[in-house]
């Protein structure tokens, strides 16, 4: 190895410990930082080379950004025409006659979640605002509604289609959206149903008793608002992209075509229509720019060869089994990090790793992405956009004992991605 790899590869291994702390900006410290060792390790700006800096930053215009691009038009004039206010409604509807109280705030955060998935920003409290208050009149304890609306962020992240690091993951193992949306989502929604049990027996213990009056008055002023569309047409859309899905057509056209359905349900002219689509699309900025710095990144890592001077130092982890070892790597950066984003300075590296191993590269980008998804939330109930947000919603509820309440359930749903991964290894 040459001199100049070495100081290459110690200037990105600097980049990554800074980018784990948090004391700088992620996205601009991924690309300066990588940009920096490319140039160190020789690699010329641009020209006729076969490896410059250009074809690098090139490398990250990956084809699942098209994916994403798809089902954001899709998502724009969702939201446009109010075809989402009718799901959240029809979700909290079910909730409540399933579970009540803890039915309510449970399917306050899937919708959430759901919502944040397709979109690439989960915000709770968009829901919490309505069902937050009312699940605490249903006899739910306060810190345990905030606890569960605020698990919206596990569906947005390992069920979504947006977050920076998991289309850097997708993308590095050569894999598209589908099947690793459905198992995250199975991930994420046993947190829910973990919380939503806990709740239901905590209720028991307490005693606590709703009238049928009661549950009918809250109902009531969920209901009071009024919706552009009908429960049918608000989720045939979905049903087309889900179908899509299946068949294994480009997500792309599948989220256009979801979107022209849309589009005639709602009896929307084209141009407005094709303006709502576009704003959806303007949700891919901070996205966009995240995913191509860290595929940037993730190339420069590969050129200088730091991921075979990583392989060669976890040789004897990687002997063992390397997509448990991805895993567990995952597990401990979300843990340490509390940030999806943060963890890809090292689940990126790793991940490469483990795929020059020959390991499956299905199962190797679930172990890279569910373990740092989920544990991301644990110490502190996530970033911004999380339980910080909801506490302020809902009436009695604070910030500590609510994410106290939540780490059994985060656990569990850890183990769940666990053994989902043990699953895709001998399945």
């Amino acid at each position: 190895m040459t001199t100049q790899m070495i100081i290459a590869q110690c200037i990105m291994v600097l980049t990554l410990i800074v980018m784990i702390t948090g004391l700088t900006p992620i996205y601009i410290t991924a690309i300066t930082g990588a940009a920096i060792a490319a140039i160190v390790a020789g690699f010329p700006l641009a020209g006729g080379a076969k490896v410059t800096v250009a074809t690098m930053i090139n490398s990250g215009l990956n084809p699942v950004i098209a994916d994403m691009t798809g089902i954001l038009l899709f998502i724009g004039i969702m939201q446009a025409t109010g075809f989402l206010d009718v799901i959240v409604r029809d979700i909290v509807r079910i909730g409540n006659k399933i579970g009540g109280g803890p039915g309510v705030c449970t399917a306050g955060g899937i919708a959430a979640g759901l919502i944040g998935a397709l979109t690439g920003f989960t915000q709770p409290v968009i829901t919490a605002v309505i069902t937050g208050p009312a699940a605490v009149r249903l006899g739910v304890e306060p810190n345990k509604v905030a606890g569960i609306q605020a698990h919206a962020g596990h569906i947005g992240n390992l069920a979504g289609f947006t977050h920076p690091t998991q289309v850097a993951i997708l993308a590095t193992a050569g894999i598209g959206f589908g099947l690793f949306n459905v198992l995250g989502l199975v991930a994420a929604l046993s947190i829910f149903f973990m919380s939503a049990l806990r709740v239901v027996l905590d209720m028991h213990r307490r005693g606590v008793t709703i009238s049928e009056e009661d549950r009918i008055a809250v109902m009531k002023e969920i209901n009071a608002k009024e919706y552009k569309t009908t429960s049918f047409k608000a989720f045939f859309p979905f049903v087309v992209l889900v179908v899509g899905f299946v068949l294994g057509l480009p997500i792309f056209l599948v989220g256009l075509a979801s979107a022209l359905v849309v589009m005639i349900l709602a009896h929307e002219n084209m141009k407005t229509s094709e303006h709502n689509m576009m704003v959806g699309v303007g949700l891919i900025a901070v996205p966009l720019v995240a995913t191509i710095g860290f595929l940037f990144m993730s190339t420069v890592i590969k050129q200088i060869g730091l991921a075979d001077t990583i392989g060669t130092l976890a040789g004897p982890i990687l002997a063992f089994s390397p997509i448990i070892a991805m895993f567990a790597v995952s597990f401990l950066t979300g843990f340490m990090t509390q940030s999806y984003g943060a963890s890809a300075a090292v689940v990126l590296p790793f991940l490469q790793v483990v795929l020059g191993t020959g390991a499956d590269h299905f199962a190797a980008a679930f172990a890279a992405a569910s373990g740092a998804a989920l544990m991301q939330y644990f110490l502190t109930g996530g970033p911004v956009a999380a339980l910080s947000t909801v506490i302020p919603v809902v009436p009695g509820s604070q910030l500590k004992p609510a994410n106290l309440f939540q780490r059994p359930s985060i656990l569990f749903g850890s183990f769940v991605a666990f053994c989902i991964t043990l699953l895709l290894i001998f399945f």
